[in-house]
């Protein structure tokens, strides 16, 4: 029997993570509003906050003695991470899951653009050549000034600085930080942020079909996360990131086969070019850290 290589297991760990996060985001869809907002984030987040505790108890992950500069991060990761529920999810809830979805697949450009306009990280001019491709198709996605462009387009992008601010702050933290703690302290800010907010709210009540969509999508954000964690842990990251882009296909499938939506043609072609120039950008970003981490230190 054939052993698959690292390469392999992480591309099929990657791949299992975003239809995980994308099966998510359906269920949620599916809730159609029958829930306010704040009371549907927090019921979620309390079954995905005892998962993941659950989850990171067991692989020992949580650390909670850390430099003041990494709680700092860990902070404002948690605050990107609430705001990008809340922009992300408002959009997935009142226009298509392709079309949401597709947004966000312009993230590794946004990363690439600000990590250099803020950390001085290179950008040379293929890969500024790659960003500019990449926003020209977020920009046949949502289509600005015209009837195609709404509030809710809007709020998506939103979502895509709150994740780009998310991303990087990570990147900042130090090697120490385990991942299953800024997991965990995600969870448990959403959570605590979400619970809060509904108080101010009147709760609508909880049916059992409610319940099991709610139920079913914490399970999927617990996978979503496994997944994630086990795929940091084999393989090379140019080979494997760009499998992230199979959420989008996840999105076109469900959204065709559980909401009768399928993206225009316009639509399909910016989501192309995005992800086109995402995989790009992850996979010269994978190679020039390979030559970065063989060049002699003096």
């Amino acid at each position: 029997m054939a052993v698959l290589s690292d390469n392999t297991k992480g591309a099929l760990l990657m791949m299992a993570s975003m239809a995980a996060f994308t099966f998510n985001d359906t269920l949620v869809k599916m809730t159609a509003g029958a829930l306010p907002l704040f009371q549907l984030i927090f019921l979620r987040g309390v079954l995905s906050s005892l998962f993941i505790g659950l989850l990171a108890w067991r692989l020992g992950g949580v650390r909670l003695r850390l430099p003041a500069r990494d709680i700092g991060l860990i902070g404002l990761r948690t605050a990107a991470e609430i705001g990008a529920a809340y922009f992300f999810i408002t959009a997935l809830l009142n226009m298509p899951i392709a079309n949401a979805t597709a947004i966000l697949q312009v993230l590794p450009l946004t990363v690439a653009l600000a990590a250099a306009l803020f950390f001085g990280e290179p950008l040379g001019w293929r890969r500024m050549l790659a960003i500019a491709i990449g926003f020209t198709g977020m920009l046949m996605i949502v289509r600005p000034g015209t009837e195609g462009f709404t509030i809710w387009s809007v709020y998506a992008l939103i979502a895509v600085v709150c994740v780009t601010v998310r991303d990087l702050s990570t990147r900042r933290m130090s090697p120490a930080v385990p991942s299953m703690t800024v997991t965990l302290a995600a969870s448990f800010g959403v959570t605590l942020f979400f619970g809060l907010a509904s108080l101010g709210i009147d709760w609508a009540p909880v049916t059992p079909r409610l319940a099991a969509l709610i139920g079913g999508a914490a399970v999927f954000i617990l996978g979503g996360y496994t997944f994630s964690v086990l795929v940091m842990r084999v393989g090379e990251v140019s080979f494997i990131a760009p499998f992230r882009y199979t959420g989008l296909l996840w999105a076109l499938l469900l959204g065709l086969i559980v909401f009768g939506e399928w993206p225009t043609a316009l639509t399909l072609a910016g989501a192309a070019l995005v992800v086109a120039t995402g995989v790009f950008t992850l996979v010269r970003e994978g190679r020039l850290a390979r030559r970065q981490a063989k060049m002699p230190r003096t």
